[in-house]
């Protein structure tokens, strides 16, 4: 692939300059416009939307571009990190499968009664 977007990854897409709609790649395809690829990807908004765009791989990799006279631009937006163990420096234990599922009282509720 000659993109640094990948399928899977996240975007986020700029128009006229502001944070416009977060997307997760499908796939990248050429085109039949030497040099182009088709870009599929689903906006990640309710209701789920479907989007194909025909672009150069500059443009996904995120240098501006126009749409109708409107600027528009690409942002990958990085890898999920994992998350920190915690401050004590030991790995967190595993939770025995026998111990079964935990009970998290919250202050000034209280639990019905049998």
């Amino acid at each position: 692939m000659d993109t640094r977007v990948q399928p899977g990854d996240v975007i986020l897409v700029h128009v006229e300059e502001k944070p416009a709609f977060f997307a997760r790649v499908e796939e990248i395809l050429p085109d039949v416009k030497i040099g182009w690829r088709r870009m599929r990807f689903t906006v990640l908004a309710v209701p789920l939307q479907e989007m194909t765009w025909i672009l150069e791989p500059a443009q996904i990799d995120g240098e501006p571009f126009t749409m109708g006279g409107t600027p528009i631009r690409i942002e990958r937006l990085p890898d999920p990190q994992p998350s920190e163990p915690e401050a004590s420096g030991k790995p967190p234990e595993p939770e025995s499968p026998e111990a079964g599922p935990k009970i998290i009282e919250f202050p000034g509720r209280r639990q019905p009664g049998p």
